[in-house]
């Protein structure tokens, strides 16, 4: 019976595509791991010469004007609008929406938030 039968063992191999295969990462050993950790503190608690040191590099400018303005406008609309939602209280919230909602014709119509249930 085995004769009829033939299962390919191992992993499908396709035409025309390179053989990349799941290579092992190699595991780095406590030794290596150790002289790193060292070289680390080495080199952070060595004191550096101000002729070592680089200049502050200014950043470029990747902004026009106007869209400097527009981020400086839009952060300060989210500060007021941060602002005017932190003054309301809850009641006064569930009252807007309860408001809002009588506004809306029936077709929109929800149950509306009760504030004592």
């Amino acid at each position: 019976m085995s004769d009829e039968y033939f299962a390919a063992k191992g992993t499908l191999k396709l035409k025309g595509v390179a053989d990349s295969g799941l290579k092992k990462k190699k595991k780095k050993k406590k030794k290596d791991i150790e002289r790193q950790m060292e070289a680390n503190i080495r080199r952070d608690v060595q004191p550096n010469t101000p002729s070592e040191e680089e200049p502050p590099v200014i950043p470029e400018c990747r902004y026009t004007e106007a869209e400097h303005r527009f981020k400086e406008r839009q952060r300060k609309m989210e500060a007021e609008r941060i602002l005017q939602k932190a003054n309301k209280t809850h009641k006064e919230k569930v009252e807007d929406f309860n408001r809002h909602l009588d506004s809306l014709t029936e077709h929109f119509d929800i149950p509306k938030v009760s504030w004592t249930k």
